[in-house]
């Protein structure tokens, strides 16, 4: 079965896209705080993971490989994005002018796949694909990545796969680490050799580093394919 792997890359939405009702919802537990440095902090600590809650973030990238293949896409957001054409390669570089025609240029690539792999995509990339493009009135072409958790089928979760579905939670010995953490245990490449992680992209997208967050979101899905070769032929099948 044709295989899609991906990843998403998020920035948070500014503060001011927010009434006075919302942004005291959102700021609620800072103000609960009396001093005032450590109200600051509280303030400063949630607005920076407004990048991961869809309805105070937005898609700015997404990397996408067939996993049998290596052949893919890189869509992302680009204000004004002028690049001479390069030679052409397994992967296509894509700018969009804004996130409806990302993520309905994701989902037209998206109907084309039986299943998807992904580090960590039951938990972050799919639902805030999903209510993004709700929000934003972009047909979804597939609604059953979420389906039953001890699946891998239609999508395999690395994340849960090597944790055994969080078997032995936070201290057990199938403890959840991060991606960067797996593909320095296995071998691979680390996507965050090159100095770039997720918490940069608020500063790349005003930076202009459209194309560099394209690079960054891809190096995420490459090494996401090597660690789903490594469980599929070591792991598969252990229940």
């Amino acid at each position: 079965m044709a295989k899609l792997v991906f990843d998403i890359e998020t920035t948070a939405l500014p503060v001011e896209n927010f009434d006075e009702v919302q942004q005291e919802y959102l700021f609620r537990e800072a103000a609960k705080i009396s001093d005032e440095t450590e109200r600051a902090t509280k303030h400063a600590e949630i607005q920076r993971m407004f990048s991961l809650w869809p309805f105070t973030a937005q898609v700015v990238c997404i990397a996408m490989l067939n996993a049998e293949t290596q052949r893919g896409q890189v869509l992302f957001t680009a204000e004004d994005y002028d690049e001479e054409p390069g030679e052409a390669g397994p992967v296509e570089f894509v700018p969009c002018v804004d996130e409806v025609e990302l993520l309905t240029a994701f989902w037209d690539v998206a109907k084309h796949y039986d299943s998807i792999a992904t580090f960590n995509g039951r938990g972050f990339d799919v639902p805030f694909i999903y209510l993004r493009s709700a929000l934003l009135n972009v047909p979804i072409s597939r609604k059953d990545w979420l389906g039953y958790r001890y699946a891998v089928e239609p999508h395999c979760d690395l994340a849960e796969q090597f944790s055994f579905y969080n078997v032995s939670g936070r201290e057990g010995a199938a403890r959840k680490f991060n991606l960067d953490f797996y593909c320095k245990a296995f071998g691979i490449e680390s996507p965050k050799s090159q100095g770039v992680t997720g918490m940069d992209m608020g500063d790349m997208i005003a930076a202009g580093q459209y194309r560099e967050i394209a690079e960054y979101c891809l190096r995420d899905v490459k090494a996401t394919v090597l660690l789903y070769n490594i469980r599929k032929e070591r792991l598969a099948g252990i229940k």
